[in-house]
């Protein structure tokens, strides 16, 4: 019915009664109406005005968003199909809390062009439970919550408390809502007290509703897997254990997803092997191990520890590629010839053994300082012939739009204690690309196969960025003087490709990278294959990784489907076509909870680094500028704020040159220029750090 309902309001194209309804249905059946439009009502896919009549929801003036909420109290609705936020003013929050999925009336365009308007309903909240810091006055607990962007304080009678005491970090479960900023709670777990090592990080990931440790029923079911691989397992397996095979990873990596072979052929072409742990052997499909994995969606690397997906007992153990012992695998091995085209391919289970465990800084060693370290001397040869055809390839993916951000990321070095003891920059060198395009082209291989069989599929996609926003990003360039040439009219890869070699010498690259990246729309998980922008890729999925992203995992025990069993049952299509929608959607929620938790550790980590270093001084450029001051970046990626109130003089903010302009001194502040700051203030607790400037630097 709902289905005909929606297609009567589209066809009409304008509000009806529910008696108007009824007769266009014809249905005799009105209690049975009112409540099938009650539910669409609900879903948001049709609107009830004020006039009892039902419109489309799409034609109505509301929309419906997340509401990302500020400490003072308002907020911005995101909306999908809108390209700017929805300013909602305090007063028009209607009891709201950050994250919320609204429905949002707009009400007005302020006179500088922003939307603004009020929040009229919450169809779902973000969430009933938060992390927060008890503390008791006259038997009650207040427990004041760690974000605070959610405008909530939440008391707890002391019956409702699991005895915790002044100081603990709590997860607090609100059981009523008092009202707009006061609610009553129940605490349903205890982290440990605020000052214990590691609690810092604990409370951000139970923030996020990450789960810290695995329920009983899968630690039983982990039990009864073997940890060893049996002459059984090996059935229609391709046994490659005498090739030499090996994985290359970072120095503290458990989890071991990807090994690689190579050889050349007397014609001059390349054979590359991607052997990929046999993750889905082990974890089948609708064991609680599958629910709980499917649940995490992916392993959360932190700051001192790893949240994995699976127990360590796959993870680190059967499932890991580790050295000297037999590991199942499923092997994507591709022949390329000697422009990096592929001549053909094979997708197999196998068997293999790895016969070292590489480490990125000793490839590096022997492919950039041609020093080849203890142990990696039957390896050099190999090595160098990988580099050789992972030039090839990245060519071939530059030369068709590959974008290349060169975003560098900071690594944080912490003590026994999880206190930070400094913050270097990662380090990237040809083993870390080396890898990255053998996987690239595994990823695109896997892809395309399932693709041209017509079967449902989990891809990767990447949809192309705003055209507005690209426009946007390159008048700012502009209004810096940098004048882009050539066709900048389209958003296809090769154009943001050329306006990043373009800018790649300008002392400002680092920012404007990241800018222009912050432009590109977020890549997720689907079964409609849209292609990846980003790596200019027509079509891709996510196979290498099956020990640490659901997806993979998917992809496995797809390919484990059509091409090892043969299943291509109506029924087996229909059930993939399904469940692939769910595994898409909550695969990319889980991704962006993962990397919004690792961004809150880092932040907390820097700032609770830079708690140290109070009145050093360093020289750093500023990365973007407000109304309420700018933000500069250091060289190892520490980022501060030099607010308004520290500066010498009053700064008016030009809004279109995102520049400060003092007003006396007529000093500019710009994106990009370099300043020499003082660590003036830095906060763990509210993760901010403030700097003051000094000078400007040439």
């Amino acid at each position: 019915m709902k289905d005909r309902i929606l297609k009567i309001l589209k066809e009409t194209g304008k509000s009806l009664t529910v008696f108007e309804l009824e007769e266009k249905l014809g249905t005799s059946n009105l209690e049975e109406l009112l409540l099938v439009l009650k539910e669409m009502e609900d879903e948001t896919t049709i609107y009830h005005t004020n006039k009892d009549k039902y419109m489309l929801f799409e034609d109505s003036h509301l929309e419906k968003g997340i509401l990302h909420s500020n400490k003072k109290g308002f907020g911005f609705v995101d909306v999908d199909r809108l390209e700017e936020d929805i300013y909602i003013d305090k007063d028009h929050i209607n009891g709201a809390l950050h994250g919320d999925l609204v429905i949002v009336e707009i009400t007005s365009k302020k006179n500088i062009g922003r939307l603004e308007g009020r929040i009229l309903r919450v169809l779902k909240h973000e969430s009933n439970t938060y992390v927060g810091e008890i503390n008791f006055k006259n038997e009650v607990g207040l427990v004041k919550l760690d974000d605070d962007k959610v405008n909530l304080e939440i008391m707890v009678q002391k019956e409702n408390s699991m005895n915790a005491v002044d100081g603990h970090k709590v997860v607090v479960e609100m059981i009523k809502r008092m009202n707009n900023h006061q609610a009553e709670g129940k605490v349903i777990k205890i982290l440990g007290h605020k000052n214990d090592p590691g609690i810092d990080i604990l409370s951000i990931v139970e923030k996020y509703h990450i789960n810290s440790s695995f329920p009983e029923e899968v630690l039983e079911e982990v039990k009864t897997l073997p940890m060893e691989v049996f002459e059984k397992d090996l059935k229609g397996r391709k046994d490659l254990r005498d090739e030499m095979i090996f994985t290359i990873d970072g120095d503290d990596t458990k989890d071991i997803d990807d090994a690689i072979s190579m050889k050349k052929l007397k014609n001059g072409n390349y054979v590359l092997g991607v052997h990929i742990a046999d993750v889905s052997y082990y974890v089948k499909e609708g064991s609680p191990l599958d629910k709980e994995a499917m649940e995490r969606g992916t392993s959360v690397y932190l700051v001192d520890r790893v949240i994995p997906m699976l127990p360590h007992e796959l993870s680190n153990g059967i499932c890991s590629l580790n050295p000297n012992v037999d590991r199942l695998a499923i092997s994507c091995v591709m022949e390329y010839d000697q422009e990096g085209k592929m001549v053909t391919y094979d997708i197999f289970e196998s068997v293999i053994k790895s016969r070292i465990q590489m480490t990125y800084k000793k490839v590096n060693q022997i492919l950039e300082k041609k020093e080849v370290p203890e142990g990696y001397e039957d390896y050099k040869d190999t090595l160098e012939l990988m580099e050789e055809f992972a030039q090839i390839l990245r060519k071939r993916k530059i030369k068709r739009g590959y974008l290349d951000f060169d975003v560098d990321e900071a690594k944080i070095l912490v003590d026994e204690n999880g206190k930070p003891t400094d913050v270097v920059l990662r380090e990237r060198g040809l083993g870390e690309n080396l890898i990255e395009d053998f996987m690239i082209a595994a990823n695109e291989c896997v892809a395309e196969h399932i693709f041209h069989m017509n079967l449902p599929f989990l891809y990767r996609v990447h949809d192309y960025p705003k055209q507005e926003k690209i426009e946007s990003f390159l008048h700012f360039v502009s209004s810096l003087g940098y004048q882009l040439t050539g066709n900048i009219k389209d958003n296809k890869p090769t154009t943001v490709q050329r306006i990043l070699t373009t800018l790649k010498d300008k002392k400002e690259f680092p920012i404007l990278s990241s800018l222009l990246l912050r432009s590109m729309q977020k890549a997720i998980y689907q079964k409609e294959n849209i292609g990846h922008y980003g790596l200019a890729s027509p079509c891709y999925t996510h196979f290498t990784s099956p020990i640490r992203r659901y997806p993979d995992t998917t992809v496995h025990r797809l390919l484990r489907t059509y091409l090892f069993e043969h299943d291509m049952s109506p029924q087996t299509l229909h059930h993939w076509e399904e469940k692939l929608v769910y595994i898409g959607d909550t695969s990319s929620a889980c991704e962006r909870a993962s990397i919004e938790c690792e961004r809150d550790v880092e932040d907390m980590k820097m700032a609770e680094y830079m708690e140290d270093h109070i009145g050093d001084e360093y020289i750093g450029m500023i990365s973007s500028v407000m109304s309420f001051g700018m933000f500069v970046q250091l060289d190892n990626m520490i980022e501060g704020l030099v607010p308004l109130r520290l500066m010498d003089d009053y700064f008016i903010f030009d809004e279109e040159k995102l520049t400060l302009i003092g007003e006396h001194s007529k000093i500019r502040y710009q994106i990009g220029e370099k300043v020499k700051i003082k660590v003036v203030a830095a906060s763990k607790e509210a993760k901010t750090i403030d700097f003051e400037v000094i000078e400007k630097v040439d």
